[in-house]
């Protein structure tokens, strides 16, 4: 159900946010009672004091996932038991989606047409879906002679780590937690620094639901002293992260300097968005193009920024694309009307804005949008045209409402521009040509490719990426369960005919 404007603000009004860590089933502070204040971006007020946990506490929740894992509460229950109790999980969250919505949209400054859509939509989807895929992960019989039997059978990883963007920040929770635990993990999870809430929030939905004590932690923090902890934590056997190329490395790094534990990374990306000179400039493509660039802001790692146009269809496109993006609303969160909220941070408009400098400075020429007047950290949407592939906005992630035009003078150019990055994240093809089509989505190299329209695919395909926009693991499908499972050979010696 829809709500209005003033609905919303209602709910908002009602709630006192939860900042406390969640370790083996307690709402607690921080051992040395150290705080931070998370703020709503698009007013600047205070929304909670929240708990800084550091190593001393990210220590007694790793104790306390690996006690209940070991006991076995979790891990060895009847699959069918924890399947019942994570579709429990989803049932919670959409009798609470308003509520959910509306915190997750005060900490970050997202639509609350957004927050409604993941919150209502996917996050529960996740944790219905893995549910479902509990008593359904097998294992297999390798052949053998009469003398063996060789059972290869899949376990869980144990305690597995978790660390969390805030750019979506219950879905990624939703994408990590969910299969984590549907095979039978413990899970120690550090919400990010900006947008802790609706993490905190979402543990005591799961205790509510039958999760026992010390299967699920939420640790918030800061990256330096949680993150680095979890990273380097000698009993942490699994760590799943969704951020920054720079942290990613750190992740790595930690896995060396401690147990070796696996680490699965879903990082930065710089994706492009081709529309080849057979495409039709209609409506459906525009829509694509302005949301692959301007969905949550920009603030996201599929954005497709970078737009490469063949020529002959550039003045069109980019008259088109102007009269979308100045339909765009700039404003306030909760508003339904809103299209675009705000920045996360102070900080993070202020890199953006420089990022929009740099383009102009560098040569592009900057079509419509920059800064904003509104209090809090908007920016309006922003659209560069003639950009060549060497400025920073063509090679570096941006992460806020820019787009770029680049005229392509061939199908063979455009695809060198569309590999010549660091990243491998998420292409998008516009071609009515089917063997084109083909061809460049094996040529690109990247996690996905979607061809004839943006999309990051469902939960059901998995998603990650290419070079450093991430490591061999996945998130969603059945894929992302092998980030936590490990796999055991039972070797059987047998004795034909001895019966």
């Amino acid at each position: 159900m829809t709500l209005s404007h003033a609905e919303f603000q209602a709910i908002a009004s009602k709630l006192t946010p939860n900042g406390r860590a969640f370790i083996d089933g307690t709402f607690c502070d921080a051992a040395d009672g150290g705080k931070f204040e998370t703020t709503n971006p698009a007013t600047g007020q205070v929304l909670a004091e929240v708990a800084h946990c550091k190593a001393a506490d990210i220590d007694r929740a790793v104790v306390a996932a690996r006690r209940v894992f070991d006991a076995g509460t979790w891990s060895r229950a009847e699959p069918e038991e924890r399947k019942q109790v994570l579709l429990k999980v989803a049932q919670l969250i959409r009798e609470h989606v308003h509520e959910l919505a509306v915190l997750e949209s005060l900490d970050t400054g997202k639509t609350i047409n957004d927050c409604m859509a993941e919150i209502g939509g996917e996050v529960p989807k996740f944790f219905q879906w893995y549910a479902e895929l509990a008593d359904k992960t097998f294992g297999k019989i390798a052949p053998t002679g009469p003398r063996a039997m060789a059972l290869i059978t899949r376990e869980p990883a144990g305690v597995a780590g978790a660390v969390l963007p805030w750019n979506f920040p219950l879905v990624m929770a939703a994408w990590k937690i969910a299969p984590a635990l549907a095979v039978g993990c413990s899970a120690v999870v550090k919400p990010a620094e900006q947008t802790p809430l609706t993490a905190i929030r979402l543990a005591e939905l799961m205790q509510q639901a039958g999760v026992p004590d010390g299967v699920i932690n939420i640790v918030p923090g800061f990256g330096e002293t949680a993150g680095a902890a979890i990273g380097l934590h000698n009993d942490i056997d699994t760590v799943s992260f969704t951020g920054s190329t720079e942290v990613g490395r750190m992740f790595m790094r930690y896995s060396g300097d401690s147990n070796l534990k696996g680490v699965g990374l879903e990082m930065g990306g710089k994706s492009p968005f081709i529309v080849l000179a057979d495409a039709a400039i209609d409506d459906e493509l525009i829509e694509h193009a302005a949301m692959s660039a301007f969905w949550n802001g920009g603030q996201n790692c599929s954005a497709n920024m970078r737009q490469l146009i063949a020529a002959p269809l550039v003045e069109e496109f980019t008259a088109r694309m102007v009269e979308r993006v100045r339909s765009f609303t700039l404003g306030d969160p909760l508003d339904p009307a809103t299209d675009i909220g705000s920045m996360i941070t102070k900080d993070h408009k202020e890199t953006v804005l420089s990022y929009i400098q740099s383009g102009v400075d560098e040569g592009a020429d900057k079509i419509m949008g920059g800064n904003s007047e509104l209090p809090g950290y908007f920016i309006e949407p922003t659209v560069f045209r003639n950009v060549s592939p060497g400025m920073r906005i063509a090679r570096e992630e941006i992460f806020g409402p820019v787009l770029g035009i680049m005229p392509v003078a061939t199908p063979e150019e455009a695809l060198a521009i569309a590999r010549d990055t660091d990243y491998g994240l998420h292409a998008t093809v516009f071609t009515r040509d089917i063997d084109r089509a083909i061809d460049f989505a094996r040529s690109l190299p990247c996690g996905t490719v979607s061809v004839n329209g943006f999309s990051e695919g469902d939960i059901k395909t998995p998603f990650g990426g290419y070079k450093q926009s991430g490591s061999m693991a996945r998130d969603n499908g059945t894929e992302a369960l092998e980030q936590y499972l490990q796999t055991k050979t039972i070797w059987i010696q047998t004795r034909p005919g001895s019966g």
